[in-house]
């Protein structure tokens, strides 16, 4: 069985950082996983050699024609927003969505997914300083100008720089789980998940006692998943009024107290299907979910797919 294939694009005026942190999640070897790691390779847009930002020149092995072959495509960022990508790169991502490949921007890259074609009518995020330029230029994209990153299952859209290693880091949850892409994550010294409708940027800075007060809610609530919860109940522990704390938390995280702790919850379910051999009924008690209903219900709401679907694929030993 050969292993999945992607393949990052490398162009004139390259954007290092990003670039930087393709190769780093896919290109480097993990035997420690205990799974079948990523094939990595590095297709040139245009002859070399290449210019990079910073000073740097490099020469990519492979021609376009490799985008063929790829599973997944990651565009690094775009060189200007303004600058049309060559007719040939945009008719080789149609032809690579038309047949099934996973596409990914990082920031700026997001333009030549739009010029594709490939994001008409659906959500796609970019680096906050380009969002209204998205939408100006390409009205058929739904521009979720506050998000970290997109996932339209198959085309998946990420923020500016670091946003892309959360993007990156949540294709290798879906590919291979949680209990990997934490794994990565602790390799990488970043946090291990951070969801995609999550803030960009804070819209007003937070208050030094603000600020602390809500990390310490955070923490404490994941060290207590399965106690119950309410707004109230939160607020009180933070010290802060229920409608400080919603709009606390929706600046903060982009969405409600609620609905984080939610996704808290299912990312402990996920980790306890992978790892646990327990009854679905403990994990439900475990993760503050109460009932196996709801833990289905909401498991598959934000993970597409059943706990009983998810088990199965990413149980194994640890």
């Amino acid at each position: 069985m050969n292993k999945h294939l992607v393949v990052a694009l490398a162009y004139d005026r390259l954007c290092t950082f990003e670039f930087g942190c393709v190769v780093e999640l896919f290109a480097l070897e993990r035997p420690e996983l205990g799974v079948d790691w990523y094939d990595f390779k590095v297709c040139a847009v245009e002859p070399g050699p290449i210019r990079a930002a910073g000073g740097i020149t490099l020469q990519a092995p492979y021609e376009p024609g490799l985008l063929a072959l790829a599973d997944t495509i990651v565009i690094p960022g775009w060189r200007d927003a303004d600058e049309p990508p060559p007719p040939a790169l945009l008719e080789a991502i149609r032809a690579a969505h038309a047949r099934g490949a996973r596409l990914c921007s990082i920031c700026s890259g997001v333009f030549v997914l739009a010029a594709a074609g490939v994001l008409d009518h659906k959500r796609a995020t970019t680096h906050w300083r380009y969002t209204e330029r998205l939408a100006r230029r390409h009205p058929r994209v739904i521009v979720r100008p506050d998000d970290l990153y997109v996932d339209e299952g198959q085309v998946i859209t990420s923020a500016g720089s670091a946003a892309g290693i959360d993007m990156l880091l949540h294709l290798v949850r879906r590919d291979h789980g949680a209990r990997v892409g934490n794994l990565v994550a602790q390799r990488l010294v970043v946090a291990p998940h951070r969801e995609g409708g999550q803030a960009q940027f804070l819209p007003r800075p937070m208050a030094p006692g603000e600020r602390g007060r809500l990390s310490g809610l955070m923490e404490w609530l994941r060290a207590h998943p399965a106690e119950a919860h309410t707004v109230k109940s939160m607020a009180g522990r933070a010290a802060m009024s229920p409608r400080t704390l919603q709009r606390r938390f929706q600046e903060a995280t982009g969405m409600g107290p609620v609905e984080w702790l939610t996704r808290e919850r299912v990312a402990l379910v996920k980790d306890l299907l992978e790892t646990a051999d327990i009854p679905l009924a403990q994990v439900a008690q475990r993760a503050g979910f109460g009932s196996e209903e709801s833990l289905r219900h909401h498991f598959r709401r934000l993970a597409a797919t059943s706990p009983g679907a998810y088990r199965r694929r990413f149980s194994g030993p640890a």
